[in-house]
């Protein structure tokens, strides 16, 4: 098991009082157990969604199929493959490309979890003369993104190769019963991967949904399985390191300290976006939260809210952090150190931060499995989506500010755009909105994602981070809303929003149905009804929001917001 080492200072008595209530009460042997009241006395969304816990067990009974399914992939030539999916059925995949790369022989892997259009363009027109195995991944079976995903790749696909042909380009990881499954088999897809339907898609990278793109990229699924089991081991002893982080991070996090900033090692930056999506969705609700914050910029201690606890995990021979981490520590800021021996065990840390995720909701009192916000901007996205289909526009928002071609929505006083983001800021610490010190700003970002836009963004996040000491996130959307979007609108109400829409350079038609062009919607106008859905929902809850509209020099107009 993974050295860790647990640094809580001054709050070492309430953990202590809370590990021994954790053993009392069994809670270990109860979550093993699939006993549900650990959590509340009403087994809905609780009993059906326990299934991550089987999920070793599961996999070693797939690992033949599985295995034989990407031999026959390699030996037909295939070189390349695109995974359409949202949320947990696309995050996870795409932590396994970036940290563990692409061994010889196997398939490079791509992600496409952005409606923007733009982002399906460029996509389009990378695999259009690749040997690519299109990946269709959903639970529900009816995610929005992923089925238009799928709708425009099957005829792009059917348009170049012909009916014979085509449905063997695609493969289908979904939940039994699903339309999915149904239309997988209406349209003759080569391979269709049922999962276990009680495993919610944020607990299921060590299910179907992470173990086929990773086996396509030429992981070891034995050997990966082998390391999970030393995690899983050592989840089920009464008194172990996994349930202390769990416990550790709730009792901080009932303490105000609830912004949980991982610190990664850069082989395993990756895994950040992938932890966001698990804690955020799993504890962000009922008016609390723990936000997890990646990938921002390690500063110096005094550029800290007291709201921090540091998650350090690096690789044993990368010290590279190690100072300004013990900076930390030194200054009083709560730190969990893990440390690893390799990028193996990557599979290790999915499974420790899933069980330690349901052991911090015990601990702050909350179900961890449901996420009860997060149909709100999808009810609003349809109907906006549906007036479309009935009068040909979506309602246009009236802007407060048009200046050097951005216009800004939201309560502006000033008329300089490069004044908006500092009153904007101003909540932080006037009259009865006085959120200063628990408060964090979310950068959501409906751009292409490219290196410019991300390198844009950050610069952007960090001026606000140092500038006002607070957390600060940047979600790229529509993808962020199947993440960090439950926790937006669920937790106590301290973010303020800062929405970025660019527009677009191209368009691209969603067809109505597979293998037939008739499209009645383009992605352009998808993306647009999620972001204006979004901020209403937001506004609904009572949040804080401003929205910058740009053009498409995404990087130059960012320059210009702050």
């Amino acid at each position: 098991m993974n050295n860790i080492k647990l640094n809580l200072g001054k709050y070492e008595q309430e953990f202590t009082e809370k590990l021994s209530e954790l053993k009392n009460n069994k809670i270990v042997s109860r979550i093993w157990e699939k006993d549900y009241t650990v959590w509340r006395n009403d087994p809905t969304e609780i009993s059906n969604r326990l299934g991550w816990l089987d999920c070793s067990d599961v996999a070693k009974t797939k690992l033949n199929e599985i295995k034989e399914f990407v031999n026959q992939i390699k030996a037909e030539g295939f070189t390349h493959a695109l995974l359409l999916g949202m949320g947990g059925s696309s995050l996870a995949p795409e932590v396994f490309k970036k940290v563990l790369g692409v061994e010889s022989g196997y398939l490079d892997l791509s992600v496409l979890d952005s409606t923007h259009a733009d982002q399906v363009q460029s996509m389009i027109d990378k695999f259009k003369s690749e040997k690519t195995l299109f990946i269709v991944s959903t639970k529900s079976g009816g995610t929005v993104e992923t089925i238009s995903f799928m709708k425009r790749f099957y005829n792009t696909t059917l348009n170049a190769l012909g009916k014979e042909n085509v449905g063997n380009r695609f493969v289908a990881v979904t939940d039994p019963g699903s339309g999915l499954e149904q239309m997988a088999k209406d349209l003759n897809f080569r391979k269709i991967f049922i999962n276990d339907p009680n495993i919610g898609g944020r607990y299921s990278a060590l299910s179907l949904f992470g173990l086929v793109p990773a086996a396509l990229i030429g992981v070891d699924l034995n050997k990966f399985i082998e390391l999970v089991d030393v995690s899983i081991d050592e989840s089920k002893r009464e008194e172990n390191s996994i349930a202390q982080i769990g416990v550790a991070l709730g009792i901080l996090a009932n303490k105000g300290i609830d912004k949980v900033t991982y610190v990664l090692s850069n082989s395993f930056k990756p895994f950040g976006a992938w932890a966001e999506q698990l804690i955020a969705e799993s504890t962000g609700k009922d008016g609390k939260g723990v936000l997890p914050v990646e990938g921002e910029e390690l500063l110096v201690p005094s550029e800290y809210s007291e709201d921090r606890v540091f998650v350090y995990i690096h690789l044993k021979n990368d010290l590279s952090k190690n100072d300004e981490i013990n900076n930390l520590i030194d200054s009083g800021f709560p730190v969990v150190d893990i440390e690893l021996n390799n990028l193996d065990e990557l599979g290790a840390q999915f499974f420790l931060w899933e069980m330690a995720t349901v052991i911090t909701s015990w601990v702050i009192n909350i179900q961890p499995y449901d996420q009860p916000n997060v149909e709100e901007a999808k009810i609003i996205g349809r109907k906006m989506m549906k007036q479309y289909l009935e009068e040909g526009e979506i309602a246009k928002l009236t802007p407060a500010l048009d200046e050097n071609e951005i216009q800004t929505y939201g309560d502006v006083a000033t008329s300089k755009t490069l004044e908006v983001i500092s009153e904007f800021m101003q909540q932080l610490n006037s009259g009865e909105n006085n959120i200063l010190g628990r408060s964090y700003v979310a950068i959501q970002a409906y751009v292409n994602m490219n290196e410019e836009a991300e390198l844009a963004l950050q610069e952007l996040r960090t001026k606000i981070q140092k500038k006002y000491k607070v957390a600060t996130t940047i979600g790229f959307g529509p993808r962020f809303l199947h993440s960090t979007g439950q926790l937006h609108k669920g937790d106590a109400g301290n973010g303020l929003f800062i929405q970025i829409v660019s527009k677009n350079k191209t368009d691209v038609e969603i067809p109505n149905e597979p293998g037939n062009e008739k499209s009645d919607m383009t992605f352009n106008v998808l993306v647009n009804a999620q972001a204006l859905g979004d901020r209403e929902a937001l506004l609904d809850n009572k949040r804080n929001v401003i929205r910058f509209d740009i053009s498409e020099n995404v990087k130059e107009d960012i320059a210009k917001l702050f």
